[in-house]
């Protein structure tokens, strides 16, 4: 597996969705290609709508540089290596609840992005999603 197929993206958000009614939170869960390009989506009814983007951006920040967005987030306090980085690549988000996700062989494959409480609870229902089809 190059790139993650339509019926385990499904999986994954079927995954992270019994994860979110597990911790009584609503969340917007997106999966993203190899590509980083929008593989599927998922809103839980009554999630926040401005956490549709986050999600999305959390997947695509994941994939674009293959770790966890909360990494990246440390990487980019003040002072950092990567310092702004959030402003590019049409911006990003640099807080946990973006995971990479990979193969077999430990190629990233794509990434999920979750959002819709907090930080933590946003990371774990990531996580969830990703461990489906690992």
């Amino acid at each position: 597996m190059t790139e993650i197929s339509l019926l385990q993206a499904r999986a994954m958000v079927d995954a992270a969705l019994e994860k979110s009614k597990e911790i009584e939170v609503k969340m917007n869960i997106a999966v993203v290609d190899a590509g980083a390009n929008l593989k599927t989506f998922a809103r839980m009814d009554g999630a926040w709508l401005g956490s549709v983007d986050i999600a999305i951006k959390k997947a695509r920040t994941a994939r674009f540089f293959d770790m966890n967005s909360g990494e990246i987030g440390k990487l980019s306090q003040p002072g950092g290596s990567l310092y702004n980085i959030e402003h590019s690549n049409g911006g990003l988000i640099t807080f946990p609840g973006g995971v990479p996700v990979r193969n077999a062989q430990g190629q990233v494959v794509g990434a999920i992005g979750v959002s819709g409480s907090t930080v933590e609870n946003d990371h774990i229902v990531a996580q969830a999603g990703a461990a489906a089809i690992r």
